[in-house]
């Protein structure tokens, strides 16, 4: 298949989750929602159910605001607006995690707002990599397992979820692989995001073998070196109106922080005896994500390293507004990348916002900056 034919596909299905949704329930599966960030979506995967992620949409907020104030993520309130309007009407349960306040409020606030869909709360530890909090952990984790068999009557095996983690340890591999790639071929931060996003709403052994076929169509074209090369950092990067401003620029995203994409495929459950162990200590294995514990800002220093690596002229951060983890992480990275002689720049993003006019100001003067 054709890299414009794999492209287009790719976008239909980022485009479509609803469509998406209706191709497996039609199939005799179950869905179970998945609510950012880090939801053990290998669970899901190994009890023969279909993890969906939901990350919002571009959308105004009407009944949602009924349950939150106007100060708050809008990611939340976009996700608990779609519950509440029949969006993921079909889906078996929702997962949501509570990594942030913000995400503590979703999973309470959908119990009322959406009680056709059950909520299954997945509580993590803040001090997760001593033992303890694996421990931790894991017992949230059978909760999670326990609760999945309420909602959807599936059962759990250990060695169904030794296989999931394989599956989706590959996944990582390749998603990995294709961001490489991507780095130095002809293809725009839209055609980029839509590789990402389509990846939440597919089984993940049909979206690896998707990315393959990319990765082996890209890597016969010639590099692409003609662009501005740059980082991006945040939680999302999914409005098309700015992407757009990026690819009118000429600007190339080679590598990003960014939780919807790269962030997701950075760590690999190890190889243990026991699969739940290990996918606990994946956990615990995880870093440089502002919703993660870190007293040190490690991953002030992965972004910089990330630029450096790709030799990206500077570090764009999408910071999703209301977002306090990201905000609070801002000013050390502004600090590192002018220690380190890169450009930098903040743009503030919601999932309301449909005008980035000053946006579009903002990344024409980031590109012609000496």
């Amino acid at each position: 298949m054709a890299i414009d034919e794999l492209l287009a596909q790719f976008h239909e299905i980022a485009t479509s989750p609803r469509k998406q949704l209706d191709k497996y329930l039609a199939q005799g599966k179950k869905v179970v929602a998945c609510a950012p960030v880090y939801t053990p979506e290998e669970i899901i995967h190994s009890m023969g159910l279909v993890p969906m992620g939901v990350w919002g949409a571009e959308m105004e907020v009407n009944e949602a605001k009924k349950y939150y104030p106007a100060f708050i993520c809008s990611i939340m309130q976009v996700v608990l607006e779609l519950g509440v309007t029949g969006q993921y009407k079909g889906v078996s349960a929702i997962v949501i995690p509570s990594l942030c306040d913000s995400l503590k409020s979703l999973g309470q606030n959908w119990k009322y707002a959406v009680p056709d869909i059950p909520f299954i709360p997945m509580t993590y530890p803040q001090n997760r990599k001593p033992a303890y909090g694996v421990k931790y952990t894991k017992a949230m984790y059978e909760r999670v397992i326990s609760d999945l068999q309420t909602a959807t009557g599936a059962q759990f095996s250990g060695v169904a979820l030794a296989n999931s983690n394989r599956v989706y340890n590959e996944h990582n591999a390749v998603m990995r692989e294709f961001a490489e790639v991507a780095a130095d071929h002809a293809i725009t931060a839209a055609q980029r995001n839509d590789v990402f996003k389509s990846a939440w709403f597919m089984l993940k052994e049909e979206h690896t073998a998707l990315v393959k076929q990319l990765i082996e169509e890209m890597k016969k074209t010639p590099k692409d070196e003609s662009k501005v090369r740059v980082v991006v950092s945040g939680i999302l990067a999914d409005s098309p109106n700015l992407l757009q401003i990026f690819d009118k620029n000429g600007l190339k995203i080679v590598a990003d922080d960014v939780a919807q994409e790269s962030r997701q495929y950075r760590t690999d459950v190890p190889d243990m005896e026991n699969s739940l162990d290990a996918l606990a200590q994946k956990f615990a294995d995880m870093d440089n994500c502002t919703l993660l514990y870190d007293r040190d800002k490690k991953r002030v220093g992965y972004i910089v390293d990330q630029a450096k690596k790709h030799n990206a002229v500077g570090v764009i951060v999408l910071m999703t507004k209301f977002c306090d983890p990201e905000e609070f992480d801002y000013v050390p990275i502004k600090r590192a990348c002018e220690a380190a002689g890169l450009r930098h720049l903040n743009i503030e993003v919601d999932c309301q916002m449909v005008n980035y006019e000053q946006a579009g100001t903002m990344i024409q003067a980031f590109k012609e900056m000496a």
